[in-house]
């Protein structure tokens, strides 16, 4: 079994080195009980079968490690990320801290920012979507539906074209609500999918993958999450870098990586 050696970074100049098969853990915020990573694609959040392994699996595997923690590591659970959206992904490191997260996120409190490739130009270069919701039933699916319809659920988010490039759209969403695959579907529905999501309609992969649900990546990425913090109860943004692979499509992870969202 083949081990990478891989350098976290988890603030100021320090690195910690964590051996990680075959994954890359990106720590990007450590703050009190507070930890934030840039997941990548991939690589599944939480209850990957056995022999695999999750991101919640290696974040503990780091904690771990650098705190020489022996027994079993508590790592709370606030939200998540589908596999294929890479992006930053908060944990807790007490149940206290644990608790008053998922209340921020329960509330809508949090602001969750995200960069999104669509193949196509959307009709407005900003504007506000709404839809109602519905998972299909036994399956990892939502469609846009009617609004009357059982169990449908409504949907919103705010959006603004920041860069096009090669007939694509490079969009910043800002998210109201937190359904599933809610941004991919919204666009989607709109004839405007986004890149590698054939799920919901992209012509093709993310450039360079297979078509592949386990490991081929979709052009979305939760560039951005502002919380409360826990324990101080001040506004805390935590930031993810653009994955590199982005720059098959065309655009500059660079200059992306400067965007301000605060009006959006």
């Amino acid at each position: 079994m083949s081990v990478d050696v891989l350098h976290a970074p988890y603030g100021g100049d320090e690195e910690f080195e964590l051996d990680v098969t075959n994954k890359v853990l990106e720590v990007i915020c450590e703050d009190g009980p507070v930890i934030a990573v840039n997941k990548p694609s991939g690589i599944i959040s939480q209850g990957a079968p056995q022999g695999v392994d999750s991101l919640v699996s290696l974040v503990k595997d780091y904690l771990k490690e650098k705190y020489n923690k022996p027994g079993a590591v508590y790592l709370g659970v606030p939200h998540r990320l589908d596999r294929p959206v890479s992006g930053v992904v908060v944990f807790s490191r007490n149940s206290k801290c644990a608790a008053r997260l998922s209340e921020q996120f329960a509330k809508r409190q949090v602001e969750k920012t995200y960069l999104a490739v669509l193949e196509h130009l959307p009709e407005e270069p900003e504007g506000r979507l709404v839809d109602w919701l519905y998972r299909i039933p036994d399956e990892p699916k939502v469609i846009v539906t009617r609004p009357d319809r059982e169990g449908a659920k409504e949907a919103t988010l705010r959006y603004r074209v920041v860069d096009h490039v090669r007939g694509r759209a490079v969009v910043a969403v800002r998210l109201e609500t937190g359904r599933m695959h809610q941004i991919r579907v919204q666009f989607a529905s709109r004839n405007c999918p986004i890149v590698g999501d054939t799920q919901y309609g992209a012509k093709g992969a993310f450039p360079g993958f297979p078509d592949s649900p386990r490991t081929s990546p979709i052009a979305l990425h939760g560039v951005q999450l502002t919380i409360l913090h826990p324990v101080r109860y001040d506004r805390l943004p935590i930031r993810a870098p653009i994955p590199k692979s982005w720059s098959a499509l065309g655009v500059n992870p660079e200059v992306l990586n400067k965007i301000d969202f605060s009006d959006l």
